[in-house]
């Protein structure tokens, strides 16, 4: 009897310990907090960085600014004792850009950042040409946008998106470029980019450098206007954008036509097809013997879309905030008093914003091996929104699973929606088999990509909480 109580109690105690919180896991909490985040994300979106754009010298500045915040904790570089990944990028700088309607020989000009934004791959021009509707701008044997107008020496105007129903041409035609480089074969002096008006959420003027593949071209600038500056270029042909859009969709027809319009447009852009830059990395070393050689990677991304002009896409939630929430939980494990038993490498991408060129330039140039690499947590736009996802966990049910117990204990800020399939920086390692999982607060993409995406709109509250559920995953990721 006395053996089957004495069981029963061993039992218990367990039980009792399987839910008594890791102390020291604990004690890295407390070096997370929203001040210390909103600290790094005030000087990461300032106006003195504008914007971050990979291969400026102020994307330098946001690098080094990392690998000192790394080095103060005490990490490792982790390339041959250097913080940097250096790769080469395509790198395009506006300096200064126009756009108005010309009427009765006056120019009314619209307001940069608001009513018309350039391609972050613009090519610089000076022109007042006509204006022609060129639909999707297609021009294939099937269906051609072309066919009947004239765009020599003209300003062609076109969807920004595809066709739903043109399904053969959609890959192709997803670049901007290609879009943008037909136009200029075909004689164009400039494109001008507009959102479908009948989709649901149309997009703004975005500040942007994800154009697509395809050559840069000098001289051939690439604008992207609002929907009411494109009604305002069709007022005298008797459609509005959304009629035409309508038409050419219901017959599957194109709808072309000379919108009676002049613009005028200016654009100063300075290109360099192969420029300096850098992915940031450090390592925390694991304490155990064995598995101090499996790593987990805590990333995010650094770069943003950069400026133009006058006009500077801060980036303060994309993705200011996943690089502070990164320095932050780099500063909780390194205080530690009993470091994690896996090594943690903590690496800062640049290139997401032109096509995860960072996340792809580590994953065929890893500084730890691949195979020894078990997790990859990503976070981006981490600070803006009123809850808490956890993506791509339909491809790691596992780690999602932990995500979802932490959350349980000590957040209770996560939906349980997900996906599968990896999702921005953490794709590449997704695509080479490495679990992943996507760290980003929901219904907090307002401000995307405009000029209105600074540390004013954050919350910091929310912002904590997912860098602190972020922190707890990896922990016990580390350490299971």
């Amino acid at each position: 009897m006395r053996k089957i109580f004495f069981i029963l109690f061993l039992i218990g105690c367990n039980i009792i310990f399987s839910q008594t919180p890791d102390e020291n896991m604990l004690k890295g909490l407390n070096s997370i907090n929203r001040e210390e985040l909103m600290k790094s994300v005030s000087y990461l979106a300032s106006d003195e960085l504008r914007g971050r754009l990979s291969g400026s010298q102020q994307y330098f500045n946001a690098a080094d600014y990392t690998a000192k915040q790394f080095l103060k904790a005490g990490l490792i570089p982790a390339n041959n004792g250097s913080f940097f990944q250096y790769f080469f990028t395509e790198y395009n700088e506006i300096s200064d850009a126009k756009f108005g309607i010309v009427k009765e020989n006056k120019i009314f000009y619209y307001k940069h950042g608001t009513d018309f934004s350039c391609r972050g791959f613009s090519g610089s021009g000076i022109y007042t040409s006509p204006v022609v509707f060129c639909g999707y701008g297609i021009s294939e044997s099937c269906y051609d946008d072309y066919k009947d107008v004239e765009v020599n020496g003209k300003i062609v105007l076109i969807f920004k998106q595809n066709a739903d129903w043109n399904t053969d041409t959609k890959e192709k035609y997803s670049s901007l470029r290609v879009k943008s480089e037909i136009a200029y074969n075909k004689g164009a002096l400039a494109t001008l980019f507009v959102p479908r008006p009948n989709d649901k959420n149309p997009q703004k003027p975005i500040g942007s450098v994800m154009d697509g593949e395809g050559q840069y071209i000098s001289n051939h600038p690439m604008l992207q206007i609002d929907i009411k500056v494109a009604d305002e270029i069709l007022e005298n042909t008797g459609y509005t954008l959304s009629q035409l859009q309508s038409k050419i969709d219901e017959s599957r027809l194109p709808n072309s036509l000379n919108t009676k319009a002049n613009a005028y447009l200016e654009v100063n852009a300075k290109y360099d097809p192969a420029r300096n830059t850098m992915n940031v990395a450090a390592i925390l070393e694991g304490n155990d013997p064995i598995l101090k050689n499996e790593y987990v990677i805590i990333g995010a991304h650094l770069d943003h879309v950069g400026s133009q002009g006058n006009v500077i896409y801060n980036g303060a939630n994309d993705n200011a905030s996943g690089s502070a929430a990164v320095l932050q939980i780099a500063r909780a494990f390194s205080e530690l008093e009993i470091k994690p038993k896996r090594s943690i490498l903590f690496l800062l991408f640049s290139n997401e914003e032109s096509g995860l060129h960072g996340a792809y330039h580590y994953v065929n140039n890893p500084l730890v091996p691949l195979e020894n690499t078990i997790a990859m947590l990503n976070l981006d736009c981490v600070s803006n929104g009123d809850s808490i996802m956890v993506g791509n966990g339909l491809s790691a049910p596992e780690l999602w699973n932990i995500a979802n117990e932490m959350d349980s204990l000590y957040i209770k800020m996560m939906v349980k929606n997900t996906w599968k399939g990896g999702g921005a920086d953490a794709t590449p390692f997704f695509e080479k088999g490495i679990q992943c999982l996507y760290f980003v607060t929901t219904n907090g993409y307002e401000h995307l990509h405009l000029p209105t995406d600074d540390t004013e709109t954050l919350k910091p509250e929310l912002f904590e909480k997912i860098t602190l559920l972020a922190y707890l995953t990896a922990y016990r990721i580390a350490n299971d």
